[in-house]
């Protein structure tokens, strides 16, 4: 009986670089103390061993010293508790700090976001991308899509998204609502699209009429005295006020010059007026907004348009071809054939991103600072060691090879001073 081997990857127990450079460094440096034992041992075989002794001597000393003081970076070397040892676990906070401190000093600023977005086409860019999606470096697409997705999912999802609900909720309460609400019924009643309105609590109100007959029986038989009662013209009378009222609703349907249907008109002009330049009226419209807001309906309603936006856009980053197909591709498409030709409309644009860009470093440029300062505070000591040692690893492994080069040369050179001057 055979069993099926599956095939595996090429590089699947390949060592990372960082590791197979750490080993290549700790392979020089034992070669250099094998070579200056042999040195030692053989010095008096020929007066040139000993400047190959010379060499290995330096080299190791050299080594050495850079491979402590790589060491000392990330641990303490041979783990013992040298001073001014570990230095990047036990300053893990202050790298954090100085890191967020960094990026608010040198991008989030508003002069330096004004500064670096003064010089930058948005619109332009945006344009030829939407004309011609599939153009220009692919893998240039691919790399920023997957790093944006990625940048999605790693980031706190309950701190990011509080940022952006907290930034919708704050937008919303800084709208003066009243005045909107009013210029929307005045304009409605000037174009004649609030008859309508007027057209439908009319027809709810016969609706409600009829549905609740029973109940303007019932009160005026309870409110009639035992005369009325005794004749039934209590029932009559019943009946006189609902023929009524269903006689007052069908004239105001039919005729758009009822003076009730005119005092609503007043009272909705009326209202109209008030919210756009009555304090009194538009502090209590926020005062509604403000409750609106406040409701967990709505807050679950924000959550919700918050998740649905970040989906939307995680699936539009990783499948950036399915994203721009379809009717939406076209309209895209358009848009961006649009902002390449108008240059008018490119200035509009880059002045609205780059004034945006600088209110959000303004409002958001601390809490984003913090949001950096404070995950990696979150990270433990070993976690922090681990990003950075595979980060720049296989670089200070460098530094530890050329220690050992260059101390060989210099021991080299002073065996070569010391011995014909």
């Amino acid at each position: 009986m055979t069993l099926l081997r599956l095939p595996r990857p090429k590089d699947a127990f390949a060592p990372h670089p960082a590791r197979r450079m750490r080993l290549v460094a700790s392979g020089m440096l034992v070669a250099m103390a094998a070579l200056f034992i042999l040195a030692r041992a053989t010095v008096h075989v020929h007066p040139a061993i000993g400047f190959v002794q010379a060499f290995a001597e330096a080299a190791m000393v050299g080594g050495l010293a850079d491979w402590f003081a790589v060491t000392a970076l990330f641990r303490h070397p041979l783990g013992l508790p040298i001073p001014h040892t570990a230095i990047i676990p036990r300053n893990k906070d202050r790298i954090g700090d100085t890191l967020a401190a960094f990026l608010r000093d040198n991008f989030l600023t508003p002069a330096v976001v004004a500064r670096r977005m003064r010089h930058m086409d948005v619109a332009a860019a945006t344009g030829r991308f939407l004309a011609s999606p599939s153009g220009g470096d692919g893998r240039l697409r691919e790399g920023a899509s997957r790093l944006i997705a990625d940048i999605l999912e790693a980031l706190d999802q309950e701190r990011l998204g509080g940022m952006v609900k907290g930034a919708i909720g704050q937008r919303l309460r800084a709208i003066n609502i009243g005045p909107l609400i009013g210029q929307a019924i005045e304009a409605a009643m000037r174009d004649g699209r609030h008859a309508p309105v007027i057209n439908s609590i009319v027809l709810w109100a016969d609706r409600t009429l009829e549905a609740n007959e029973h109940l303007i029986r019932q009160m005026v038989h309870d409110r009639a005295g035992k005369v009325l009662r005794w004749t039934g013209l209590d029932e009559n009378l019943a009946n006189a006020i609902l023929n009524g009222l269903r006689k007052l609703l069908s004239d105001m349907a039919d005729d758009p010059a009822h003076p009730l249907r005119l005092k609503a008109e007043e009272g909705m002009a009326k209202l109209a007026f008030d919210l756009q330049f009555d304090l009194e009226m538009q502090a209590k419209a926020a005062q509604i907004r403000d409750e609106i807001l406040d409701n967990p309906a709505m807050q679950r309603w924000i959550d919700g348009l918050w998740e649905q936006a970040r989906a939307g856009l995680l699936r539009a980053v990783r499948d950036p071809g399915k994203a721009m197909a379809g009717r939406l591709g076209e309209a895209l498409r358009a848009l961006g054939g649009t902002l390449q030709q108008e240059a008018g409309l490119r200035l509009v644009i880059n002045r609205f991103v780059r004034r945006a860009a600088v209110g959000a470093a303004a409002s958001y440029g601390d809490a984003i600072v913090r949001l950096v300062s404070d995950t990696v505070r979150s990270w433990d000591a070993g976690t922090v060691t681990s990003r950075l040692e595979h980060a720049v690893g296989r670089d200070l492994q460098y530094i530890r090879i050329n220690g050992t080069i260059v101390g060989g040369l210099v021991g080299l050179a002073i065996h070569a001073v010391d011995t014909f001057f």
